[in-house]
């Protein structure tokens, strides 16, 4: 008889991965037959460019990296990462103490509240927001207090209704820009913003800048990095993931405070020996080889944004047109939920979109749609959804 193994504590407190019933029940219709439009997702899907594939492919026959790597990673790559950031956003990183290179940016996500919370503290997070920074505060048995994003603040929180009280408690900060699910983008000035409220409480920030290189109408995302002071008070973590479609390469970094970074690496160096280094090859050659991909990849993304914003016009569905990220968030019909309508869009027209109460609670009454198949069937989807008659009832 099989001996009953029960999971540790820690396991069990786990927040639950919402999207895992999504994509199970997206996987039930496509094997029973039905052409799903899957926009639920976050899986960029274009390939990667071909020169990060090849030297991704000249580097993997290079002895050198068949042995183990250095715990911290290659510095070759660190320079590349500070030249990328005096490049593109006119920020001075040293590459010996202001770098740290992650196994995916989930990875430092994650790490992060273990490396500077204790049990009981309080971390501010974006409600809504990417679920996966409750996993990290779960892991460190901290506690979260939700930061609203509404529509009427530009998705941005707002620092003065946060309770003094709270301010006080809370050790860590997470924030996105351009944010997932909702598009928005943030300014420099609230950034500088961020730097004051920061460092008045003394709270480390945390900036997830995912969606760094996306952004629409001419453009170009803040780094958090470019507000005065922003190296004293926090991080800004980015991934390879989206600027250059490597998301199933596993590579970001996280740039930024010298005493965030040292924590980041000694808990890695405790986790793991660094990435293959062929992949840390080919990283810096996405970071200091031609950008032509990038800008078009941005240029995809956006006539899909148009055609998709435009397709739901027609069929009556009133929605904001995304500033960058490659998600749309769009309202909902009052008196319906977000889950709600999420399984009537798959059981009705087999289009897939995520309900916004996966994000918080102050995703509720939105769901969130990816931006990740081409124009033809981001119209396909809106043709199917309008085929409801869905935005001429009052539910």
């Amino acid at each position: 008889m099989t001996m009953e193994i029960p999971f540790s504590e820690l396991l069990e407190q786990l927040p639950k991965q919402f999207f895992a019933s999504l994509v199970a029940k997206v996987g039930e219709k496509i094997k029973a037959g039905c052409d799903v439009i899957n926009l639920g997702q976050g899986n960029p899907d274009q390939p990667t460019p071909k020169h990060i594939v090849e030297a991704m492919q000249r580097a993997a026959a290079n002895p050198k990296y068949h042995k183990y790597s250095p715990f911290q990673g290659y510095f070759f790559l660190k320079e590349a990462i500070a030249a990328f950031y005096a490049r593109e956003y006119g920020v001075n990183v040293d590459p010996d103490r202001e770098v740290a290179i992650l196994f995916g940016g989930k990875a430092g996500l994650v790490e992060l509240p273990l490396c500077l919370v204790n049990p009981g503290d309080v971390v501010l997070v974006p409600d809504p927001g990417y679920p996966d920074y409750w996993s990290g505060i779960a892991l460190a048995r901290a506690r979260m207090e939700m930061m609203p994003l509404s529509s009427e603040n530009g998705f941005l929180p707002d620092y003065e209704a946060i309770p003094e009280s709270v301010a006080d408690r809370a050790k860590l900060m997470f924030l996105n820009y351009p944010n997932n699910p909702t598009g928005a983008t943030a300014t420099k000035e609230f950034f500088a913003e961020t730097v004051a409220f920061a460092a008045k409480h003394g709270i480390a920030v945390v900036h997830d800048f995912a969606y760094g290189a996306i952004g629409f109408d001419g453009r170009k995302p803040v780094s958090f990095l470019e507000a005065d002071g922003a190296k004293d008070v926090g991080v800004e973590i980015y991934t390879f993931s989206k600027t250059y479609n490597m998301a199933g390469w596993r590579v970001a970094f996280a740039v930024g405070n010298e005493r965030i970074i040292r924590a980041l690496e000694l808990l890695q160096d405790h986790l793991y020996v660094s990435l293959f280094g062929a992949i840390q090859e080919a990283a810096a050659a996405a970071l200091l080889g031609p950008q032509d991909c990038v800008t078009e990849l941005v240029a995809l993304y956006e006539a899909r944004r148009n055609a998709f914003i435009a397709a739901l016009c027609e069929i009556g569905w009133e929605a904001p047109a995304p500033y960058g990220s490659f998600f749309a968030w769009l309202p909902l019909p009052k008196g319906i939920s977000s889950a709600e309508f999420a399984d009537m869009l798959l059981e009705r027209a087999h289009v897939a979109v995520a309900p916004g109460i996966g994000f918080g609670e102050h995703g509720e009454g939105y769901v969130r749609v990816g931006l990740l198949t081409d124009e033809a069937r981001l119209r396909e989807a809106a043709e199917r959804i309008g085929r409801l008659g869905l935005f001429e009832k009052n539910f």
